[in-house]
């Protein structure tokens, strides 16, 4: 793999124009890149941060048509993100995997609504289905979700639908990216749009780690910087403001021991209307999410009180007991671009993306939900090509497999499966270095070798790269995470060739983002 600073020189002095260059490492940007490399275009992909660093490493971990979304008789959505969840799966299944959902009904009213709701729900899915939904007896629902409060409950639907390791995923689209030929590079940001004759020919670039400065030209730039779209679009002469709201969606993990039986629960309408699960994950519980308007998009956005409160609730509704702040091993926050159309509450604005293309022939992409990613990449491609000139060639990724592609992963642990055909090479480090087998928390269920396959293989720069996306220990257990950062600076110093002084203030960097996941029982 071409190194750090051999990429730099090498779009510092291009001699051959790009065809197409993505701004944005997330689902969205990734999705695109992929798109135009498997069509043959000579791509490149620049992020600001490093890759999932905002909403893609923040989801709910779900692969999934959206049930809300059929409510809102949003069928069109409903059947593509359906449609794309089937090919996830067959596209990535070292990645993503069908899991059981119980819909709990504490009204009889509910059985039959729900039924019903869910029945055309799997049959939507037509032959991407992930399995049959059924009504569950009271005794049965109890058995599938032990860990639940069980007043009131008169029985439940049981549905399938998909879950993902989603900054896994986008590892795996960033290495399927280089594989088919595309040159992606994090933490450089597009600080200025390249104009001639009013058209877009590329950006002003800088590297975050040594501020130089260098331009990029390409025959079309593809805006997918998620909730920062609008600061690319300013840059282009658009009016901030018009075009997204932010939302704000708020998770805790809990121990395993909250819902300790393998299924997932869904609540479809909480109190105040929003929709709840509670998941496994890594041999975790995640709960969430949340739906908060926010004024202005952060890099790193925090959980609000009523946010907290509404969690806390919730729990104690249906767990029958509020977590201790102990049991909290993690709180993080994902904000949502959506695409404004009309007045309402974020809750209600569609999911559906948006491709924009502006007199510059800056092509802009957003909106949409992660189980679309793929298709969202197409579009904008498709729009890339009339815009650049490009030839005609017909989109190839729907049945693309992604790097590490395997579908024999029987007997292997979830954290170790993510890394599909991948994992006996990481496995090998260990060979050379048997200290490499040992696991950097006695509570992370992730070795040492993985640090520095992040390092090598996936580029991973910072610690926080390594314990938040490479890894997912921040996400897991936050103190954890914190206790072996020390561990990990270590090796990757020596990786990077870094010094002391860059280990210590990478090491206080990741420090001061751990704490905003650390539950304080404030």
């Amino acid at each position: 793999m071409t190194g750090r600073d051999e990429l730099l020189r090498q779009l510092g002095e291009q001699t051959e124009l790009w065809d197409v260059l993505v701004i944005g490492g997330g689902a969205t940007g990734l999705g695109a890149a992929v798109e135009a490399a498997a069509r043959g275009f000579r791509t490149v992909l620049v992020e600001r941060d490093d890759f999932a660093k905002g909403t893609s490493s923040r989801s709910t971990k779900l692969v999934h048509g959206g049930v809300r979304y059929l409510e809102q008789m949003n069928v069109t959505l409903v059947l593509d993100a359906l449609r794309e969840r089937g090919h996830m799966l067959r596209n990535a299944p070292h990645l993503v995997h069908d899991l059981s959902f119980v819909v709990p009904v504490f009204n009889y009213f509910g059985l039959p609504y729900y039924g019903f709701g869910l029945k055309v729900y799997e049959r939507l899915s037509g032959r991407f289905s992930f399995g049959s939904s059924r009504l569950l007896s009271r005794d049965k629902t109890l058995e599938m979700l032990p860990g639940i409060a069980g007043d009131g409950l008169k029985g439940g639907v049981l549905y399938h639908d998909g879950q993902f390791d989603d900054a896994r995923y986008i590892v795996a689209l960033l290495r399927t990216f280089q594989d088919l030929g595309g040159t992606a590079i994090n933490y450089v940001e597009a600080t200025g749009l390249l104009k001639s004759n009013g058209k877009t020919v590329g950006i002003q670039a800088r590297d975050c780690e040594s501020d130089a400065r260098f331009d990029i030209t390409t025959k079309v730039v593809v805006n997918a910087g998620g909730v920062f779209t609008e600061e690319i679009l300013a840059m282009d002469g658009a009016e901030p403001g018009s075009l997204l709201s932010v939302s704000q969606g708020t998770h805790f993990v809990l121990p395993q021991s909250f819902l300790p039986g393998g299924a997932a629960m869904m609540i479809p309408k909480t109190s105040d209307g929003r929709v709840l699960f509670a998941i496994p994950w890594h041999g975790a519980t995640v709960v969430g999410t949340t739906d908060e308007p926010v004024d202005r998009a952060s890099a790193e956005p925090r959980s609000l009180a009523s946010e907290r409160k509404f969690l806390f609730e919730h729990i104690a509704q249906y767990f029958g007991r509020k977590p201790r702040v102990e049991e909290i091993l993690s709180v993080w926050s994902g904000l949502r671009p959506l695409v404004r159309k009309g007045h309402g509450t974020t809750s209600k604005l569609s999911r559906d993306h948006t491709v924009l293309v502006s007199q510059s022939g800056l092509v802009t992409v957003t909106g949409g939900k992660w189980t679309t990613y793929r298709k969202m990449g197409q579009d904008a491609i498709d729009h890339a090509v009339d815009v650049a000139g490009l030839p005609k060639v017909a989109s190839r990724t729907l049945d693309l497999k992604l790097h590490g592609w395997t579908d024999d992963s029987a007997g292997i642990a979830e954290p170790e499966r993510v890394y599909g055909t991948d994992l006996p090479l990481i496995q090998a480090l260990s060979d050379h270095d048997s200290t490499l087998s040992t696991l950097l928390h006695p509570r992370l269920p992730y070795r040492l070798r993985e640090v520095v396959w992040a390092a090598r293989y996936e580029m991973a720069r910072t610690v926080e790269d390594v314990l938040a996306r490479r890894t997912r220990a921040l996400f897991l257990d936050a103190r954890a995470a914190m206790e072996a950062a020390p561990v990990v600076a270590d090796l990757l110093a020596e990786e990077l060739s870094r010094t002391e002084a860059w280990r210590d203030k990478d090491l206080a960097n990741f420090y001061a983002v751990a704490q905003g996941y650390v539950y304080k029982g404030e």
